[in-house]
Parts: C-alpha cells; sequence; structure tokens
C-alpha cells in the first residue's frame, strides 16, 4: 500500500509563510493606532505575573534588535494536516548569520535532504538551491527589515521566525501580542531558562527566554489556532554567537559553479486571461 503524503507543494506554501511571524508590512496608519491602543488596553488589565512575563519577552526582543552581529543554528519541525485530519511532520535545520543593518545569511537543509541558500549582500538578494541546481537573483530594496518583507510578501518565498532577526521586532511584538503568561522557570539543553506562552490572533506561542543578562530564545512553538488543524511549527536554538567570525565571503553571494540562473516566480511577467466568449470564439 502506498500512502500519499501532501508535503512541501502548494498547500504548505501559505502555512510557510505565516510561519515567518510577524512579517507582514508596514500596517495602515489606523489599523496601527487601532492596535496600539489595544496593545495598550490589554497591558493596563494585566496581572503582575503577566507583566512580569510580558517584561521578560521585551528584553528578549530588545536584546536581539539591538545585537548588531549574530549568529544562531536551529532545528525545526512543522505539521502538515492530511486531508484525513492526521499530522504528518516534516523537519530543517538552518545556520542563521546576521550582520546589522543591510546583511544576512540563511543556510537551509530540509528533512528531505534538500539545501538552499539564501544571501542579503547589501545590493542583491540571491537565493540558491544547490538540490535543484538553480538560483535567483534581484536588487535588495534596503536594510534587513524592508529586504525580509519584501522576500516573503512580493517574492513570495519563505524564511520562517525571520522576524526574530528584525529590528523592529520589539514594536512588534508590543503590537500584535495581545497577553503572555509566565508558564514555569526551567532549562532548555542545559540553559535556566523562562517558559513563556503568548496569543495573537491568529497564532498562539510559547517561547523559552534564557534567565540573565543574555535573553535570547532557545525555543518556539507556534500554534496556528484558525488553521485547519490547528498545526504547528517549532523550533529549538542552538550555538547563539554575539560575536561571530564574519568574513568578505560571507555575505558574498557567489554562486557556485553549474548552476542555472532563473527568475523569482513572482517577477515573471503574467499573461492575461481571455475571456471566456473569445476563448469560444477561438475554437
Amino acid at each position: 500500500m502506498t500512502l500519499t503524503i501532501k508535503t512541501y507543494g502548494r498547500a504548505t506554501r501559505a502555512m510557510w509563510i505565516t510561519a515567518v511571524l510577524l512579517t507582514a508590512a508596514p500596517l495602515a496608519h489606523s489599523a496601527t493606532g487601532q492596535k496600539a491602543a489595544t496593545a495598550t488596553a490589554n497591558v493596563a488589565a494585566e496581572t503582575p505575573s503577566q507583566a512580569e512575563a510580558r517584561a521578560i519577552l521585551m528584553k528578549m526582543a530588545n536584546f536581539l534588535a539591538s545585537a548588531q552581529k549574530f549568529s544562531v543554528s536551529l532545528r525545526g519541525g512543522y505539521d502538515t494536516v492530511q486531508a484525513s485530519g492526521q499530522k504528518i511532520e516534516f523537519g530543517e535545520s538552518r545556520t542563521i548569520t546576521v550582520s546589522r543593518p543591510d546583511r544576512l545569511r540563511v543556510e537551509g537543509e530540509r528533512s528531505d535532504g534538500a539545501k538552499t541558500l539564501v544571501i542579503l549582500t547589501g545590493k542583491e538578494i540571491v537565493l540558491v538551491d544547490l538540490t535543484s541546481k538553480v538560483y535567483a537573483t534581484t536588487p535588495q530594496p534596503g536594510p534587513i527589515d524592508d529586504s525580509v518583507v519584501y522576500f516573503v510578501r512580493d517574492l513570495g518565498m519563505r524564511l520562517p521566525l525571520a522576524a526574530l532577526f528584525l529590528s523592529r521586532l520589539p514594536s512588534e511584538l508590543q503590537d500584535r501580542v495581545r497577553s503572555v503568561d509566565y508558564v514555569e522557570k526551567t532549562t532548555i539543553s542545559g540553559v535556566p531558562s523562562h517558559h513563556l506562552a503568548a496569543r495573537g490572533d491568529t497564532v498562539d506561542y510559547q517561547v523559552w527566554v534564557a534567565d540573565g543578562d543574555k535573553p535570547l530564545p532557545q525555543r518556539i512553538v507556534l500554534t496556528y489556532k484558525k488553521a485547519v488543524g490547528q498545526p504547528q511549527y517549532w523550533a529549538q536554538f542552538m550555538d547563539w554567537n554575539l560575536e561571530p567570525k564574519i568574513d568578505d565571503a560571507t555575505f558574498s553571494g557567489r554562486v557556485p559553479d553549474g548552476l542555472q540562473k532563473i527568475a523569482f516566480a513572482a517577477q515573471l511577467p503574467h499573461k492575461p486571461t481571455a475571456p471566456a466568449s473569445a476563448r469560444k470564439g477561438a475554437k
């Protein structure tokens, strides 16, 4: 018997884009004001425990946003909900290097062995699919924040958890987190950590934040509560380095020999579909 599994195709694209978490385009002025007012009301109604949890969350956000450079590795997994309702988990590993204001390198390998590389060189965005032996480039629109939003929203590409590496992370969390609770003090991979549980409009998440003067995330779990089957995405962070060795090759964007250059699908010209009456007349 052959088991048909829904995997990395179009059916999962929306979930992968959502997994970026908070990398949507800047909100309209009126919507921003409304969300800010709601956030202020939520903060005012918090219990002392919730206020402590929010303070830890914001300490993490401000610490990451202020770090001028860092690298980290992660192992992640996500659910793909089948037509039967069964959840199948797929995984990936990533190594991320950030150098503000405008350079980023993300090396990834999926659980099926497919390898990819995304580089923001400061001048262009380079995407390399080493398994398919193709690559694409496009001018970089600005610093990391603008370029990540462009990569995900306009080019339709995936970059899970990229919001954690944006300089505007504190304001995004402040606007979008509806409530946050302190769960417990625990240990993640030997690191004493605060376990927090937060809620948003469409995504609930748990995050484990290291205790002490380096409040780095150690683990995160996202639950898409309005998606069919409420699938989850999780990531375990390892080997944080706030002084990574960076040289010219780190963000050079040099593509290995033997790869074919292609265009991003979102940049291809789209031919308008002829009206039904015109199609019938052409027969």
